[in-house]
């Protein structure tokens, strides 16, 4: 059984989805032909996730990770290690991550776009940290949620924006 929960935040409202036992989806924006699928019913995995989600609102680092459920690739999964390691307050670039799993992998190099699509594919926002990579030169860019959600989210953790910035729209990445 797959199970669906709603959480009010002040971004607006967020979707979890959980298999019974774990979160297996965050989103600003669930598929409404999914709808039907999920039965809506508290979980203790939803009441431990939006704790962890009341916490960060407050503007605060929660302490805990929600147990996760990831059906994915060997390197989505890198990738979204990689991201679960980012500091709450800091950013990182598509670039370093890139470069991270090249040196994992032992390989010379290793596309920023390949991991700007993993990223992007993300199930699990806010708690495997998206909104934390930028590109870069500093854009803000590619987050699901959309650009203001992810300024206002690093707003929220209070990083250093003066070297960020959105690309004006039709500009290249």
């Amino acid at each position: 059984m797959d199970y669906i929960h709603y959480y009010q935040s002040p971004l607006g409202e967020i979707i979890l989805t959980s298999d019974g036992k774990s979160l297996t989806g965050l989103s600003y924006d669930f598929p409404k032909m999914l709808l039907p699928y999920f039965i809506e019913k508290p979980l203790p995995i939803f009441t431990e996730t939006d704790r962890w989600l009341d916490i960060y609102f407050s503007g605060k680092n929660p302490d805990f990770t929600p147990k996760l459920s990831l059906k994915v690739t060997g390197f989505r999964r890198m990738v979204w290690d990689i991201l679960l390691t980012i500091p709450f307050g800091q950013t990182i670039t598509y670039g370093e991550i890139a470069s991270r799993i090249a040196k994992q992998r032992g390989i010379p190099r290793m596309s920023a776009q390949a991991v700007g699509g993993a990223v992007g594919h993300n199930p699990i926002a806010l708690i495997i940290p998206c909104h934390r990579v930028v590109g870069a030169n500093g854009s803000l860019t590619g987050y699901a949620g959309g650009i203001d959600k992810k300024e206002q989210l690093l707003r929220l953790e209070q990083v250093d924006m003066s070297r960020l910035f959105i690309p004006k729209r039709g500009t290249k990445r």
